[in-house]
């Protein structure tokens, strides 16, 4: 007979928090207020909530790191 394990789709806000830092989350929102043709208004954001670990493994692979490694200039 075969083993059969059911899952009540609940989980506990750790478990959420937890799978959230491990893969992330990119909220990426852009925002354009204009009046009779005229841009008034613009907002671009880009969120990213991640483990310090995940961000900097995606952002080497994409090349952010050298950019957020180097000095301010004075």
């Amino acid at each position: 007979m075969a083993n059969v394990s059911t899952s009540t789709g609940a989980s506990s806000l750790g478990d959420v928090i937890d799978r959230i830092l491990d893969k992330g989350i990119v909220v990426d929102a852009w925002v354009k207020v204009s009046l009779v043709g005229i841009e008034v208004l613009s907002i671009e954001a880009r969120v990213v909530i991640a483990s310090v670990e995940t961000y900097l493994k995606y952002a080497d692979a994409i090349g952010l790191t050298a950019t957020a490694a180097a000095p301010a200039a004075v």
